[in-house]
């Protein structure tokens, strides 16, 4: 039996993965994948049959955890944002040599023009150099049905399976047709131990074992019912054309099959845009399973002319290309080459030899507009935003911590004009901007305390850094240790809100640990503060950054208050409960 629901593409791939026999996700909140795991937590299925879905320290615990579930049998799912490939890399590589017994699919959302992230970096280079099967569906149905298929898919051949998504999927909804649950797999651990052995020895025999699983890896993408082949017809025959003499080499003979100008590769979300915006018959080879279809992308080049790759991201699949069908072949996309090689126009040619950028854009996420002014559909942009309507920068939310946090730092600060105050992810990177302008660096998850100590190593002073509660337990603790080891003359604020607040209030790992968690790292007792950042204690607090800062070694202050956004919710549900 099946009925149709309306989902974002985040409960699409959540559901999907429930209706495939789901037994645990673990994840770390980050946009835009942090909705697949929160949909899971409210489920009604997942509650029923106890689904595994708390909120994981970082990305490398949780790709452990899941993998430890896979283990014994089970079908587990990891959901990360892009940046999570990387903390999780580790075990991600070792588990391509390991292999699954259940199911393992690992989810990363990946954000091209950088709504919410530090870079625009592409997860199919994971998958790739992971050696592994991995999917990037076109639409939130696919989405849906390719849960099932990547956790089979993942038990078949013993390993695990990624699935890149992209933001406009996650957050755009969809009609999806939805099918019964399948039961979850029994409880079976894996008997053959020394394949999750990775010492030598065993590691070279299981590296071994997926180089030899190439061959089925290929095959299931070039079988995969999500690649295909659309609008190639070679059997209308072409007469003698008259054409540019520079072309003349390539021009068929009467009763050959005619060569169409174009053809398009068109990868995960762009084939939607490729849909609206290219003529009815053109030739398209679809893709949403890697390893690329060598066969396939073969097939068209031999019938076209020249070929166009649309992809949201990096040329991932355009250098690819490239290579299958070698440097003559002309490939268009969102790389650079030189007009008279053929390789950049979509209609005739330049006789020139001049470099040109890609038809595509190389930087931000592909639109409707960008990828018909590559096909010369249409040039400029159909959207206009009000000329009068001025964009208002983000701000921190009146009354949250973090703004009383950096008044304080802030007065401080400015009394030593070589200070500098080194900043981590969350909120409190908003610190950057007016009225504070506060911060010095937001490189990435953790980073405060290590880049802190080291320009402190350096000879700066004073040195201050800023680092969330979440941000902390996440990757922060091991550089608080390593300061601590060598009593680095910094002082660091643990500005703690209870929650995970930039991605909406999930939970925050070390909650009510901090102070624990300072000590046993080795700081010292007298040199640990807790305060509460509100205007009545801001002398107080002032008074202990400017001691705390003059001392030769590390210092921590914790400032303790909850999120506004949060506590406004729970009045709301306690105000609600009581009618």
């Amino acid at each position: 039996m099946s009925e149709k629901r309306l989902l974002l593409g985040d409960e699409a791939l959540a559901l999907g993965a429930l209706h495939a026999g789901l037994s645990g996700v673990y994840a770390y909140p980050g946009t835009p994948s942090t909705e697949i795991t929160e949909f899971i937590q409210n489920n009604h299925l997942a509650k029923e049959r106890g689904v595994h879905s708390r909120w994981c320290t970082n990305e490398k615990t949780a790709m452990e955890t899941a993998l430890g579930m896979s283990y014994a049998g089970k079908r587990a799912l990891v959901c990360m944002k892009h940046v999570g490939m990387n903390v999780c890399a580790d075990p991600f590589m070792n588990a391509a040599s390991t292999g699954v017994n259940g199911g393992l699919v690992v989810l990363s959302a990946d954000d091209p023009s950088m709504h919410s992230s530090q870079n625009e970096q592409d997860s199919r280079f994971y998958g790739k150099f992971a050696m592994i099967p991995f999917f990037e569906p076109s639409n939130q149905q696919e989405a849906y049905d390719m849960m099932a298929d990547a956790f089979e898919l993942s038990e078949a051949l013993q390993l695990p399976v990624l699935m890149r998504f992209v933001t406009r999927l996650a957050h755009s909804r969809a009609a999806v047709t939805v099918h019964e649950a399948s039961e979850e797999n029994p409880f079976n651990p894996d008997k053959d131990l020394s394949r999750w052995v990775l010492i030598p020895l065993n590691a070279r025999r299981q590296y071994a074992k997926l180089v030899s699983l190439q061959a089925r890896v290929e095959g299931s993408a070039a079988e995969s019912k999500y690649n295909w082949i659309e609008n190639l017809d070679t059997s209308k025959k072409c007469g003698t054309t008259f054409r540019l003499a520079a072309e003349a080499p390539n021009l068929p003979t009467a009763g050959t099959p005619a060569k169409r100008p174009l053809g398009i590769i068109a990868a995960g979300i762009g084939y939607n845009y490729v849909k609206e915006s290219a003529p009815a018959d053109i030739p398209i080879l679809k893709i949403s399973q890697y390893p690329l279809p060598a066969a396939k992308i073969k097939a068209l080049a031999a019938s076209c002319e020249k070929i166009l790759v649309v992809e949201d991201g990096q040329p991932f699949v355009e250098e690819l290309v490239k290579g299958i069908l070698g440097a003559d072949y002309p490939v268009i996309g969102k790389l650079a080459g030189r007009t008279g090689d053929k390789a950049n126009t979509v209609g005739r040619m330049p006789l020139t030899g001049e470099l040109i950028d890609g038809v595509l854009p190389r930087m931000g996420e592909l639109t409707p507009d960008s990828v018909a002014a590559a096909l010369g559909v249409k040039s400029g942009s159909v959207y206009s935003p009000a000329k009068n309507v001025v964009p208002r920068p983000p701000q921190l939310c009146q009354g949250c911590g973090h703004r009383d946090v950096f008044a304080a730092l802030g007065f401080i600060a400015n009394e030593f004009p070589d200070s500098r105050i080194f900043g981590d992810i969350g909120c409190y990177a908003l610190g950057f901007l007016p009225p504070f302008r506060a911060l010095e660096s937001c490189v990435d998850m953790g980073s405060a305390i290590t880049l802190a100590k080291g320009a402190a190593d350096a000879g700066m002073f004073p040195v201050f850094c800023v680092i969330g509660d979440s941000t902390f337990t996440h990757s922060g603790m091991t550089g608080l240790l390593d300061a601590v080891n060598e009593n680095s003359p910094i002082t660091v604020i643990i500005s703690d809100n209870f929650t995970t607040a930039m991605t909406g209030g999930q939970d925050s790992a070390g909650l009510n640990k901090y102070e624990a968690i300072c000590l046993a790292l080795g700081v010292e007792r007298e040199h640990l503060h807790l305060v509460v950042p509100i205007p009545k204690n801001m002398e107080q607090i002032k008074a202990i950054i400017r001691k705390e800062m003059m001392y030769k070694g590390v210092s921590v202050i914790i400032a303790q208050r909850e999120c506004m956004q949060t506590l406004a919710r729970k009045l709301r549900k306690h105000k609600n409960e009581r009618k």
